[in-house]
């Protein structure tokens, strides 16, 4: 191929990069793809790319002229120092107008960093959220772009080409300006971590509560998946239990250490939530349960030494069990989601961003890790009201919560009864019923700061009187 035709440029070849470029290629668009180490360049264009349309660049300088103006350059590279340091690799070498899209997981304030100090030079930045893993990124994922709208349209068909597809169109979107796409991708991101807990908690309850193998628990899952917990994580669970190890033939999950890494994303998002006041315990619990599994050398001396139920299994009927595990699964995943749209409601009202939420759930709906079926009632709950306040209080949701509640306390209970520790579950439902009471306990704690500090407090019966403070001490005589 010759200079300068490749509609677009992409840096960084790790497997999602090598993916995202033979998805670019293969939706008609001829691309040219740089990496540090010239080899798995080499490699690309001999193995997985051969005779296809791609260019091999050496150099940013060859990468920056193979390209067609305004030139289109994504960068696949590590989050933090490494999207500089690209940054300052192509910057000498591009004009006002060209455009850089970040895929990673960026900070989203240092992708708006990014975009002050590009504009200045009149280089345009898109940070833009891509979920779905190493399979979404070769045949479909979710895209969140964010940025200027102007420079989005520019990718836009090739964004729309590359994105999964689902009965409503691909799964991309404008979302808005600033750090917007990678704020959406990394609230995502908590969403999955709650889920994924969610999941690993139901779990739990049926394997240690009920003692259920692990054929058992991939046919539990299967059925799930023909109904409203339909998903792709409740999918790849019921196959992870089919899994055998080749050597022993026991489960491969069985084998597997009980200790949970994270990237960062999940922790962001709590950090976040605290940030702009909003709480999100279900995802908090999930990355709170990632830590505690990481103090396994602690968990194996606490396990012989502190007192509980031990060995203990579900005494009645099992369906009953497995039924009320369905329905806090359900629950707490409604929870879960609705203190995830809650924040990126807070963050759009913040920032100023706009952000449609419905219109999120829709591209959330293929090619993401958290694509569901349920992702369709979101849809169609902020179509109805677009400033709804939460959405536990769309009537379907709140019908579904009504319905559910009954399994969601009863599984909770068998939980704590045997021992089985369900930091997420318990997080849901105490949420849950923190919405439901129209008065907290949070009374005495404003009146112990007040004793304590001089906080001040108001008062139910004199609203009009505004922030009072009382010398506890003198009423006391």
């Amino acid at each position: 191929m010759e200079a300068a035709q490749a509609k677009i440029g992409l840096v960084g070849l790790a497997v999602m990069g090598e993916n995202l470029a033979l998805n670019i290629e293969r939706n008609g668009f001829p691309i040219a793809v740089y990496n540090r180490d010239p080899d798995k360049v080499e490699r690309l264009l001999q193995t997985r790319a051969k005779g296809l349309h791609f260019i091999g660049a050496h150099t940013p300088a060859e990468l920056v002229k193979s390209l067609e103006r305004p030139r289109k350059i994504v960068l696949l590279v590590k989050a933090g120092q490494p999207v500089d340091w690209t940054v300052d690799q192509l910057r000498p070498y591009l004009e006002p107008g060209d455009i850089i899209v970040d895929g990673g997981n960026s900070w989203y304030e240092d992708t708006e960093r990014r975009q002050k100090e590009l504009s200045a030079k009149g280089i345009r930045f898109i940070g833009s959220g891509v979920s779905g893993g190493e399979e979404g990124a070769l045949w479909g994922p979710s895209l969140m772009p964010g940025g200027e709208e102007d420079a989005y349209e520019q990718i836009r068909p090739i964004w729309e080409a590359i994105a999964a597809k689902v009965d409503d169109g691909p799964c991309v979107t404008y979302i808005g300006p600033g750090g917007s796409g990678h704020f959406v991708k990394m609230v995502h991101n908590g969403i999955e971590y709650g889920d994924m807990q969610l999941i690993a908690e139901a779990y739990d309850i049926l394997h240690r509560g009920l003692g259920f193998s692990a054929e058992q628990l991939a046919e539990v899952f299967e059925r799930w998946n023909g109904g409203v917990l339909s998903s792709f994580l409740i999918e790849i669970t019921a196959k992870i239990f089919k899994v055998k190890d080749p050597e022993t033939g026991k489960p491969l999950v069985d084998l597997i250490v009980d200790k949970a890494g994270q990237k960062g994303t999940g922790l962001w998002t709590s950090k976040v939530a605290l940030d702009l006041g909003v709480p999100i315990p279900t995802i908090d619990a999930a990355i709170m349960a990632r830590l505690l599994s990481g103090q396994r050398s602690q968990r194996t001396q606490a396990a012989g030494a502190l007192e509980g139920p031990r060995g203990k299994r579900w005494a009645g009927d099992a369906s009953e069990l497995v039924a009320a595990v369905h329905d806090a699964l359900y629950a707490a995943k409604i929870c879960s989601y609705t203190q995830g749209m809650a924040l990126l409601a807070t963050a759009s009202h913040n920032f100023g961003w706009n952000l449609r939420l419905g219109e999120i759930a829709r591209i959330w709906k293929g090619g993401c890790i958290i694509r569901a079926q349920f992702l369709d009632g979101i849809r169609e709950a902020y179509a109805k009201q677009a400033d709804l306040p939460i959405l536990l209080l769309d009537d379907r949701f709140r019908d579904a919560m009504s319905k559910a509640q009954l399994g969601f306390r009863k599984a909770i209970a068998a939980a704590q009864d045997l021992g089985i520790p369900c930091l997420a579950f318990s997080s849901s439902l105490a949420y849950y019923d923190s919405y439901r009471s129209e008065r907290l306990p949070q009374n005495l704690t404003q009146a112990q700061r007040d004793f304590f500090g001089a906080h001040t407090y108001e008062r139910t019966d004199k609203p009009e009187l505004g922030a009072v403070h009382t010398e506890w001490q003198t009423l006391l005589g």
